[in-house]
């Protein structure tokens, strides 16, 4: 049974920053690429970024430069470290491997005002 579990959402002020935490299991976590993706009201789900083991992550143009994915071994943990956010970042995140398994997780609301 694959686990996914995001948080660290919330309201944030056009130009902060915030922290996405997301816990996985460790058979996902240790034998496949890990990704965070978005999906805004109204469409349909994006790839923001991944990471695997030696490969340099990849970043989607629409948040390179100001998101960072980074992962933490010790308790099967993938990060987004959100800065300079704007209105456009308002999604549900969710994390998933590359290409992502059937199951989903409940997801992070974010939500930037402006």
């Amino acid at each position: 049974q694959v686990r996914l579990v995001e948080s660290g959402g919330g309201l944030v002020q056009a130009g902060g920053s915030l922290n996405l935490s997301c816990t996985t299991s460790g058979t996902i976590f240790n034998f496949w690429t890990m990704g965070w993706y978005r999906q805004a009201p109204g469409k349909q789900r994006e790839l923001l970024a991944h990471i695997s083991s030696g490969a340099a992550p990849f970043y989607a143009d629409s948040i390179k430069g100001r998101f960072t994915i980074s992962t933490n071994n010790a308790n099967n943990t993938v990060l987004l470290q959100m800065s300079r956010v704007k209105a456009d970042d308002t999604a549900v995140y969710y994390c998933n491997c590359v290409p992502p398994l059937d199951g989903w997780g409940q997801g992070t609301q974010v939500t930037v005002s402006s």
